[in-house]
């Protein structure tokens, strides 16, 4: 926060009206990539994309993870990406 000067906010729902809507074909490392997961407001995921379509993200069962979109589950549950 402090090297960027960003404040980021804190809940997935808020994130995804920040910054510039992108497609996914125009990711940057930093980017992020939103997930609907589940349903409403709840429902959502975020995480940080990498390179070689990887992305990084906090998962409840793994920690803290690299994941690939390519992957059959997050490539169904992408919903958006974001340039801040």
């Amino acid at each position: 926060r402090d090297k960027f000067a960003l404040q980021l906010p804190r809940e997935t729902r808020e994130q995804a009206e920040i910054g510039t809507k992108i497609d996914k074909s125009e990711l940057l490392p930093g980017d992020l990539v939103f997930f609907k997961t589940g349903s409403g407001e709840s429902g959502l995921h975020v995480g940080i994309y990498d390179t070689d379509n990887q992305f990084i993200h906090a998962s409840t069962s793994q920690g803290v993870t690299r994941s690939s979109l390519d992957n059959v589950y997050w490539h169904k549950k992408f919903w958006q990406a974001r340039r801040i």
